[in-house]
């Protein structure tokens, strides 16, 4: 028998509204899952991808993940992992230099065994470059086998044109017969039993988005007897209070205070929606209210405003991102052009920084004319429309209410981004040999 948690999208780094505090706490719900694993004397800690939020992460995320990772080692816990979308870089990734410490294994074709399972691992790989794959793992002499991926996938995740990958097909083409098809990418706990195999994803371990209102966790897997058994168990997480507030004709900023005051908001993140025929409510009034009552944050949408101009926006600045994901997926836009997006969207670089940036992600697609082809089936007026809509609902400042985290970046420095596996190897070497010293990082 083996058991191992199945983790992911820990998204290390992530300065969530600006706060170092919820950057904190993305590295902390790591440490969770970490501590969990030797107090059940776990095989392994499998992650599915999105260690880092960036694929530049500063010093302190690496320093904070490398202490994660000695944890697991310390306990003799392998740590397995595959490479997710937010963390990929054009040439070595963070997880080789974890690897070459001894601190990690990256998964791939080749069967790595942990007591009587075989474990594979498939990158996150862009859907111009999908094609070109062919599932061919090599063999294994283990009871049970589980292949580990980073992506969208059918019929896990409702196809609303952004889904990658086709899992039945996945599991139908590998040279490989496998118990268990674990996943990362989708920040819920879904799973699916496909032709017998399970497949599901973990779940972020943090709130990445004002939209994932459940509670954060993992899962934990069981090989045994030929097949795999799942279940989930959630972790402690920083508080998240919605409140959804129906205004009725008269009603106002009043009764906003009153339905928010009913909760307890010290340090929690406040998650406020306005709805019904009440009087105008400035965001503004109501966060200072929230701010008033100790909370970390809080964010406020009336999303009347919305509603007043088109029937069919239904956008929360609260989550910004996904508002622009959905808006993008029926302007028809290329894989290369939806990659840029999310390369400056996602980047936490300083300004001067995010055109290295783009101009690296331009040189990986640049050799694939096909993914400079438009999507087809988009309706790209309709989602030019959409967005102008969006647009309208400015704040009174002349701001969107969009958290752009490129405007008030930090500047890079040499202390602050260690840039690339390779800088960061180089830098950490103690004793000139070429090769990075676990010394160095006591």
């Amino acid at each position: 028998m083996t058991r191992v948690i199945h983790t992911g999208d820990t998204h290390i780094g992530y300065q969530q509204y600006h706060l170092p505090e919820r950057r904190q706490d993305f590295l902390d719900a790591f440490q969770r899952v970490a501590d969990d694993a030797v107090d059940d004397g776990v095989d392994a800690v499998v992650h599915a991808g999105d260690l880092f939020h960036d694929r530049r992460p500063q010093l302190g995320d690496l320093l904070g993940t490398l202490s994660v990772l000695r944890t697991l080692d310390d306990a003799d816990i392998p740590f397995l992992a595959v490479v997710g979308n937010h963390e990929t870089t054009r040439d070595g990734q963070w997880l080789d230099l974890f690897e070459s410490m001894g601190l990690a294994t990256r998964l791939d074709d080749e069967p790595t065994v942990v007591g009587d399972t075989a474990f594979y691992g498939l990158d996150f790989v862009p859907r111009a470059k999908r094609d070109d794959l062919d599932y061919e793992f090599a063999s294994h002499d283990a009871a049970h086998a589980a292949l580990v991926s980073h992506g969208l996938f059918e019929p896990l995740v409702p196809d609303y044109g952004n889904v990658e990958w086709d899992a039945r097909e996945v599991l139908e083409s590998a040279t490989v017969d496998f118990d268990a098809l674990l996943l990362g990418d989708e920040h819920s706990s879904e799973r699916a039993e496909i032709d017998g195999t399970w497949a599901t994803y973990c779940g972020s371990t943090e709130r990445a988005s004002a939209g994932e209102r459940d509670d954060r966790g993992y899962n934990l897997v069981e090989f045994a007897d030929g097949e795999a058994r799942l279940s989930r168990r959630g972790i402690p997480t920083r508080d998240f209070v919605f409140v959804s507030v129906e205004l009725g004709s008269g009603e106002g900023i009043e009764r906003v205070r009153e339905q928010v005051g009913q909760y307890d908001l010290e340090d929690a993140v406040v998650v406020v929606e306005i709805e019904g025929d009440g009087e105008t409510v400035t965001p503004a009034r109501a966060e200072e209210f929230i701010d008033d009552r100790g909370a970390l944050v809080g964010r406020v949408t009336d999303r009347r405003e919305h509603a007043t101009e088109t029937e069919d926006v239904d956008i929360s600045f609260a989550d910004p991102d996904e508002a622009v994901r959905d808006r993008l997926r029926g302007m028809g836009l290329s894989e290369a052009a939806r990659d840029i997006d999310e390369t400056v969207r996602a980047s936490k670089t300083a300004n001067a920084n995010v055109a290295d940036t783009v101009e690296d992600r331009v040189r990986d697609l640049v050799d694939d004319p096909a993914a400079f082809e438009p999507a087809e089936d988009d309706d790209p007026d309709e989602a030019v429309a959409e967005i102008s809509t969006s647009e309208a609902t400015a704040e009174p400042d002349g701001s969107s209410g969009v958290d752009d985290e490129r405007d008030d970046a930090e500047p890079a420095s040499p202390d602050a981004d260690a840039s690339t596996p390779e800088a960061m190897a180089e830098a950490t070497d103690g004793d000139g040999d070429g090769q990075p010293s676990l010394g160095d990082f006591s």
